[in-house]
């Protein structure tokens, strides 16, 4: 569990510093420029990074089939090896996903205007500028989001099903809440970034639309992170004995 952790921290410092300092320096400074091949990588990372989020999501709740229903073969079939294996996999699933989409977008004619209607480079938003025909771009863009989205909420969703019929098995009460609290922080994550990213998947070119993405984009790149340390650090026992001991230590040397 704390390696996945620790690869998604790592993420969504990634994920944050994609856009976030182009939005503090728009809002700083006053600074709205950035050149085609800045806007094409920024989206790019965006995507990238996005995805590779889901899909690690899909491999904690895979963890946490197994912590759950097979606890005491957990460090038989959760190897380093496999860890890595998985780690590696989101990675690699994330590459491939986005690849294509940002190659085609690098090759349409952009001639409407210069201003993107978004605080960052969106590919929605980007292929509204365009005066050649995009809708095999949004079509392959809209696959390659579902895959990733509906692909990894799947593989969550059947790894919970057999967690809570684990659960429900269990006899004594106070057993089951405990075997079932410890997927509490990851089953919090996944609904505050599926509810936010099932929008993005929802393409569209309507105004209403537009504005939803803005929010939905926002959530995901700045609320979800900042909320991401709380989740787990409040949640977790081990953190809380550590913080603890942190502090004493501290106090102990002070007096």
């Amino acid at each position: 569990m704390y390696y996945f952790l620790g690869n998604l921290s790592f993420l969504e410092i990634c994920f944050t510093s994609s856009i976030i300092p182009k939005l503090l320096s728009i809002l700083a400074f006053g600074n709205h420029s950035i050149s085609f091949w800045g806007c094409l990588s920024q989206c790019y990372f965006y995507f990238l990074l996005g995805s590779v989020e889901l899909l690690l999501l899909a491999a904690m709740s895979f963890d946490r089939y197994i912590a759950v229903c097979y606890p005491l073969r957990y460090g038989a079939i959760m190897t380093p090896c496999l860890f890595m294996n998985l780690t590696l996999g989101c990675w690699i699933g994330g590459f491939m996903d986005t690849l294509i989409p940002t190659l085609l977008v690098s090759k349409v004619w952009f001639c409407k205007s210069n201003i993107i209607d978004h605080f960052f480079c969106d590919i929605e938003h980007l292929l509204k500028l365009a005066c050649s025909n995009t809708s095999l771009i949004e079509l392959i863009n809209l696959c390659s989001s579902s895959l990733v989205v509906f692909g990894s909420l799947v593989c969550i969703s059947i790894s919970y099903t057999y967690i809570i019929i684990a659960v429900t098995k269990i006899s004594k009460v106070e057993k089951r809440w405990k075997s079932f609290s410890t997927c509490g922080s990851h089953l919090l994550l996944v609904v505050i970034i599926y509810g936010s990213s099932l929008f993005l998947c929802m393409r569209g070119i309507t105004a209403s639309y537009l504005d939803i993405s803005k929010l939905s984009a926002f959530l995901t790149s700045i609320v979800t992170p900042l909320l991401n340390p709380f989740i787990y650090t409040l949640r977790n026992t081990q953190v809380h004995n550590a913080i603890n001991q942190l502090i004493l230590g501290r106090s102990l040397k002070v007096q």
